[in-house]
């Protein structure tokens, strides 16, 4: 199985931690090969906001020098694994914010990849409000047309996994392990009804209000999403 993960954030703290006992939960499963991207190191650009990517080729953005590398990683892999600390009003990371508005171009209503239908995804996340900073980004994920997307939050109350008493610590564990054997062993299940929803309606936007000559509109008739769902 290959799996892309994206560490959003540079302080090598729990979640690092967490995201690294994962990989080697997932490792003892047996058949695991890692891609990994360090943000913001391997982007250090801001996304700027400048729609070339949504009005055509993702090579046209400003930063295609690293998101092109990423964006392969993600089309080849069978898996991704995106990681953040809460940050500010208990949201994700500004470096993992600014990878998805890079790839924002992936949603269903611009020009979405067949390849993520068949894909799963895992969501890892440290910190008081870890809940809050998986929600936005399992969301992004959904509008990708990813086939399904998987999570695990842990509030720890501190900044080192080693201050937490020993009981708490060998619970996250067992989650961790639980939760990996999961998702190494995850099936491709029916598409997420919101998926569904979000395909017809994306096709009724594309194809009424964008218009032919466009690129989102010649995206999807060029691999035939028109007429039959790329799921």
């Amino acid at each position: 199985m290959k799996v892309v993960v994206f560490h959003g954030s540079p302080r090598k703290g729990n979640t690092y931690l967490v995201t690294k006992r994962f990989m080697d939960e997932l490792s003892a499963c047996g058949g695991v090969c890692f891609t990994e991207f360090f943000m913001p190191q391997d982007l250090p650009e801001f996304c700027t906001g400048c729609t070339l990517c949504l009005g055509g080729l993702p090579e046209q953005c400003p930063n295609a020098v690293y998101v092109s590398p990423m964006l392969e990683a993600i089309l080849d892999a069978d898996a991704l694994v995106f990681a953040t600390p809460h940050y500010g009003a208990c949201s994700m990371s500004g470096a993992m914010k600014n990878l998805l508005d890079h790839l924002d171009f992936l949603v269903l209503p611009v020009s979405p990849r067949v390849e993520m239908f068949d894909k799963k995804a895992f969501i890892l996340s440290t910190g008081t409000g870890s809940a809050a900073a998986i929600k936005p980004i399992k969301k992004v994920l959904k509008h990708w047309g990813m086939n399904r997307v998987y999570a695990l939050g842990f509030r720890m109350h501190t900044t080192l996994w080693n201050k937490m008493p020993q009981a708490k610590q060998k619970k996250y564990e067992t989650s961790l392990r639980r939760s990996a054997q999961r998702f190494f062993k995850a099936k491709k299940g029916r598409p997420y009804v919101s998926t569904i929803c979000f395909y017809y309606i994306s096709r009724f936007i594309v194809k009424k209000y964008v218009g032919a000559g466009n690129y989102p509109y010649e995206h999807w008739k060029e691999n035939g999403y028109f007429d039959k769902r790329p799921f």
